[in-house]
């Protein structure tokens, strides 16, 4: 009978502790419930910020743009020049260590197919700039360029050190026919 009453004693300290545990795992799951809620708040709130700031961003892309970043070399009229949405660009990259009067006609031919104004032709050639000659270029004087002709121009005595050198009589020594 004593084994018997330990045997109760023991089962009753296990349902005791059974019952502490499964208090904790309440404890836990609605702490768990409580953190799902928040996270779930928390997702949505994100969303909604989201959808905001994508309406924003449709707003302010729309909106024209009235202040530039820094003031530019090109002439009043240039500037006021809008390039059409249809016309493609240049796919030429000028980086200051290249031949200019290579990179000029290059230009010009791809230009040439759009027909675009002398103006339009001007922002797009400041497009093509990257490195050393962009920064040439955004140091040149405000208001200073007013057609393509005259930006050429600074453009090719600035990298005239970079123009291929003409053939010499020398030259055709190496030249063969086969």
């Amino acid at each position: 009978m004593q084994q018997s009453m330990e045997t109760i004693r023991a089962l009753q300290e296990a349902v005791a502790a059974a019952k502490v545990d499964q208090d904790r795992f309440q404890v836990d799951l609605a702490a768990s419930h409580a953190n799902n809620e928040e996270l779930r708040r928390t997702n949505e709130e994100m969303r909604r910020n989201l959808q905001n700031v994508g309406e924003r961003t449709m707003d302010v892309r729309s909106l024209p743009l009235l202040v530039r970043a820094r003031p530019m070399s090109f002439s009043q009229v240039i500037m006021e020049t809008v390039i059409p949405a249809t016309f493609m660009g240049p796919k030429v990259t000028f980086i200051g260590v290249e031949d200019p009067e290579a990179h000029i006609t290059a230009f010009h031919t791809q230009m040439m197919l759009s027909r675009g104004s002398d103006a339009v032709y001007c922002k797009l050639f400041m497009s093509i700039l990257a490195g050393a000659a962009l920064d040439w270029f955004v140091s040149l004087p405000d208001g200073h360029i007013t057609s393509l002709n005259q930006v050429t121009t600074l453009f090719i005595e600035q990298y005239i050190i970079n123009r291929a050198p003409p053939p010499i009589s020398y030259d055709l020594f190496d030249v063969r026919q086969y």
